[in-house]
C-alpha cells in the first residue's frame, strides 16, 4: 500500500506563486517609491510630469493588492 504524501495538495503553478499578496505588494511599493524619485529629481522634466500618475498608480495598486488573498 503506496501512500503519496502530496497526493491531496494542489501543485502550486507560477501565477499561484506571484498572484499573493506579499510579491504584489513588493511590486506597488517598489512603483511608489519610483514615483517619489521620480519627482525629486531634478534633472529630466520628463520625469518630473510622469512622476504623479506613477505614484499614483502605485497607490492604487497597493490598494488593490491588500484585498488579495494571502
Amino acid at each position: 500500500m503506496s501512500f503519496e504524501a502530496n497526493s491531496s495538495m494542489r501543485r502550486a503553478g507560477f501565477a499561484d506563486r506571484i498572484l499573493r499578496r506579499g510579491p504584489l505588494e513588493a511590486i506597488a511599493t517598489t512603483i511608489i517609491a519610483a514615483g517619489v524619485v521620480m519627482l525629486m529629481q531634478p534633472f529630466f522634466l520628463t520625469l518630473y510630469s510622469l512622476s504623479f500618475a506613477t505614484t499614483l498608480f502605485g497607490t492604487v495598486m497597493f490598494t488593490i493588492v491588500s484585498k488579495v488573498r494571502e
